[in-house]
């Protein structure tokens, strides 16, 4: 009786908008929130790596060592939980309560299941980092951190599950609000381990580690508990039969979410590659590109918010069989994210040498680092646009479940167009460290034209 009367309720709950502008809102309110749990993520990560720094700039870059390999195993993971949200928004879309809880019981076996040989990778760290011709002291330093970071896997894919059904039925707030109360947590945990404060052990990088392991537990259980106990949530049962695994659904979940997680590790691994062609230039090109590149990544926070709701605003719309909906969701969502993006790209372009100064200082020592990283940003201007775009039509192809041409695309204008083209031009065409980031824009804009291509050939398609 219960699913019945939800299933009469939720296609209210999930209508269309009458008029773009409409959709236009409910876009934005589904994206902010997502937007601002992300910066929260990335503010936890910068407050770790600033707690570290106080051991030393050896510890540092075991710190960025680490991350390296876990970051390869994690993404993995990220792709699969990630598919919740299609899932789980077409399901709300449909009215369909029962698939809600189904599309979150999956993700969350799915966050286990792959966490377990997930982890072999951050705890034998060291021995991947020897074979790729690392220092022993740098290698040995990252496994301490890796020790303790590698237990969070499982807990930081299960939150993942937990938020993307929470944006997928309309309430992104809660896992934002968890996100808020972690970051001083997170901060305080990490200082108190590093250094042995209030009675606890001092455990140097290792407890940096484990502090984040903590954390990520704490926020599963938070939103765990908020999705058992809380309305809406607790209406839709999320955690009946939790102990089953649905293995015709998890097909689908796998099936949306490989590819999505290929297609993230070709980007990662465009963005490490870069690094070693910036190794191969000078030590300046690579300071001036780790920082232009952390700036790119805290603004790519933005557009990523938008691309989530796009998915949750598509998926609803494909899910209730509207395909005119799905056309205005793609259509609000990139029109957003183009006038976001254009606007973050002026504030860069406009205070890009402030940056390089905020990082370097201003001495004449660093003139020529800051000058080469206000280059690099503005000729990240363009790399922003198109990266945002991708990110954006991503998002809405994933919520009509099309992720395996997105692959496609990724391999295409990563590692077809950027890769040779940025080689071409910053060693054969004289460029250096610009010629890199030039390649990589073209790249992102070949893939960005591709995925829109895609979004609007399947939308008329499903329209006729």
């Amino acid at each position: 009786m219960l699913d019945t009367v939800q299933y009469q309720a939720q296609p209210q709950a999930g209508a269309p908008p009458n008029h773009l502008a409409e959709e236009f809102v409910e876009t934005l309110r589904l994206a902010v929130p997502m937007m601002l749990t992300q910066l929260g993520q990335i503010a936890m990560i910068t407050t770790d790596l600033a707690m570290i720094g106080r051991l030393g700039e050896d510890a540092v870059a075991a710190a960025a060592l680490a991350h390296t390999v876990y970051f390869v195993s994690f993404t993995f993971g990220l792709g699969l939980t990630s598919a919740v949200s299609p899932l789980a928004a077409q399901a709300f879309g449909a009215g369909d309560v029962r698939r809600i809880r189904r599309s979150l019981r999956v993700g969350l076996w799915a966050a286990l299941l792959i966490s377990l040989p997930m982890m072999a990778s951050p705890l034998y760290g060291e021995q991947i980092l020897l074979a790729l011709g690392q220092m022993p002291q740098s290698a040995a330093l990252a496994q301490h951190y890796l020790n303790g970071l590698a237990w969070g896997i499982a807990p930081a894919l299960g939150f993942i599950a937990l938020r993307s059904m929470m944006s997928a039925v309309n309430r992104p707030q809660a896992p934002l609000w968890i996100t808020v109360a972690a970051i001083p947590v997170n901060a305080a945990l990490v200082y108190a381990l590093i250094h042995g404060l209030f009675g606890l052990p001092e455990l140097g990088l290792f407890g940096a580690g484990l502090a984040t392991t903590l954390v990520n537990l704490g926020t599963f259980l938070a939103a765990l508990a908020i999705a058992g106990l809380r309305k809406p949530f607790a209406d839709y049962h999320p955690l009946a039969r939790l102990w089953r695994i649905d293995w015709p659904l998890m097909r689908q979940l796998v099936a949306v979410g490989a590819p999505i997680s290929f297609s993230l590790l070709l980007e990662y691994g465009l963005f490490s590659s870069a690094a070693l062609l910036m190794g191969l230039i000078s030590t300046a090109a690579i300071a001036a590109h780790q920082i232009a590149l952390q700036v790119t990544a805290v603004l790519f926070m933005v557009p990523l918010g938008i691309g989530m709701a796009a998915t949750v605003r598509v998926g609803h719309a494909f899910g209730r069989d509207d395909m005119v909906a799905v056309r205005r969701a793609g259509l609000a969502a990139a029109v957003l994210g183009i006038a976001f993006v254009a606007a973050l790209t002026v504030a860069i372009i406009l205070g890009r040498y402030e940056l390089g100064r905020l990082f370097f200082g201003r001495s004449e020592a660093s003139a020529a680092t800051v000058e080469l990283t206000a280059t690099l940003l503005l000729v990240g201007a363009s790399f922003f646009i198109a990266d945002g775009l991708q990110t954006i039509m991503g998002g809405a192809l994933r919520g009509i479940n099309d992720t395996r041409m997105t692959l496609v695309f990724a391999a295409i204008g990563y590692w077809c167009v950027a890769f040779p083209v940025a080689w071409v031009l910053a060693f054969h065409a004289g460029l250096g460290a610009v010629g890199v980031w030039i390649g990589f824009s073209i790249g992102s804009f070949v893939y960005a034209a591709l995925l829109i291509l895609r979004f609007r050939m399947l939308a008329r398609r499903l329209a006729e």
